[in-house]
């Protein structure tokens, strides 16, 4: 099927989740892009205080999602969920610009994170249920497309405004409750959740610890796989970092996630296309060799092109794995345990992530920044290897991973 067909193909409940993400991103992203200048030139809290605050908050986030996930296998209520989730996110967003210390700042993020939490896994989980095999990972790939760009066109936004309105962090705040708003609109008179199959009179299981047996072990091995990955794929803050190293101008520093984000964006829905046609494991394949080539021009710049070029390729390995992670969840796990599979996969994300980042600061801190991207390069060549044993894997299980063109 060709590409613009296939783009057709998609349901319009993911276009519209797709917006969804879109919209709360650019409101996020608006906000946090000025949060820790906020918090630490206008409430004068220290860079501890920052990094606490984040901690919390996304240590939050990563518990709420395996509960959230595994409700709405119990529920089968995926939508609702993830309206929720996004509804709790939209309604704290007023409290940035009201807030008159640091400790209401806290409560937001945490009741923010709270709802990322909450709305992930069964968002994740719904996309699958709405979408037909032979198209899931272009719907993963659009969705993860349309969050991206609101990733980049929110702190450019930010930037935008803060010239506008000279430098008024209030003013710019407010305006990021805007779209946090529309995306909960849009989920909640948007979206129609399909419905469940379930034998009539019977009522829904209720979800038991020993389900999680039920999960196949090339599950487990995507979710070991992801997590490895991501043990290699630290924080950006560490390619910020890294372009202020080689002596980037700050004012221009925020030009590196724009960048990211763009090629991200622009790879993401291909990637889905081609995985689906083609089969999810080499696209992802070829996403890890461009984090190595990512970590090797990142480990050895001396100059701001070659971090340039880095971070290019570090959005290209984004583009080419991120949707598919989630493609090969839906994939490998049973349908009504799909919640619990996001949860499950997401929490081991976050984890890994956290350990990542603590792993990538304390090389830096010890033997410079060439040692923390070396060490994601090797990192990924360890991946690189598991994704041969989990394509074999997969192989011999003949999942729908692809199909014919059409």
């Amino acid at each position: 099927m060709h590409p613009a067909g296939r783009m057709k193909s998609i349901p319009s409940g993911v276009w519209i989740l797709g917006l969804v993400s879109l919209l709360m991103d650019v409101s996020s992203e608006m906000i946090h892009a000025l949060l820790p200048i906020y918090l630490v030139t206008v409430l004068g809290a220290s860079m501890l205080t920052v990094g606490f605050i984040e901690g919390i908050a996304e240590a939050t986030a990563m518990i709420v999602k395996i509960f959230s996930g595994a409700l709405s296998d119990r529920l089968g209520k995926r939508k609702l969920l993830a309206a929720i989730g996004y509804g709790l996110a939209a309604f704290t967003k007023p409290i940035f610009p009201l807030a008159t210390g640091i400790g209401w700042i806290v409560a937001a993020r945490f009741v923010d994170r709270i709802g990322k939490g909450i709305r992930g896994a069964p968002r994740d989980a719904l996309i699958a249920d709405l979408s037909p095999a032979e198209v899931r990972g272009a719907s993963f790939g659009l969705r993860q497309s349309l969050d991206t760009v609101g990733a980049f066109i929110g702190p450019l936004a930010a930037i935008g405004l803060m010239a506008l309105t000279a430098n008024s962090f209030t003013t710019v705040f407010w305006i990021a409750v805007i779209p946090a708003f529309l995306s909960f609109a849009l989920i909640s008179f948007g979206v129609k959740e399909p419905e469940r199959k379930s034998v009539p009179g019977e009522p829904r299981p209720r979800p038991r610890l020993s389900d999680v047996g039920r999960l196949s072990t090339a599950y487990w091995m995507v979710v070991a796989l992801s997590a490895v990955l991501t043990l290699a794929r630290f924080s950006e803050a560490f390619l910020i970092l890294r372009a202020q190293n080689v002596g980037m101008p700050i004012a221009l520093v925020p030009a590196i996630m724009v960048m990211m984000n763009i090629v991200y964006a622009f790879t993401a829905y291909p990637a889905g296309v081609v995985s689906d046609r083609f089969g999810r494991e080499g696209v992802i394949a070829i996403g890890v060799a461009s984090l190595i080539v990512a970590d090797i021009a990142l480990a050895f710049a001396g100059n701001v092109t070659l971090v340039l070029v880095g971070v290019a390729f570090w959005g290209l390995h984004m583009g080419l794995t991120q949707g598919l992670f989630a493609a090969l969840v839906a994939d490998t796990a049973p349908e009504d345990l799909r919640g619990t599979a996001f949860g499950l996969f997401n929490f081991a994300a976050g984890l890994a992530m956290l350990a990542a980042s603590v792993m990538a600061g304390a090389l830096w801190d010890q033997f410079g920044p060439g040692a923390t991207f070396i060490a994601g390069a090797g990192i990924s060549v360890v991946s690189l290897l598991g994704f041969v044993l989990l394509s074999q894997h997969l192989r011999r299980r003949s999942p729908v991973t692809a199909t014919p063109e059409s």
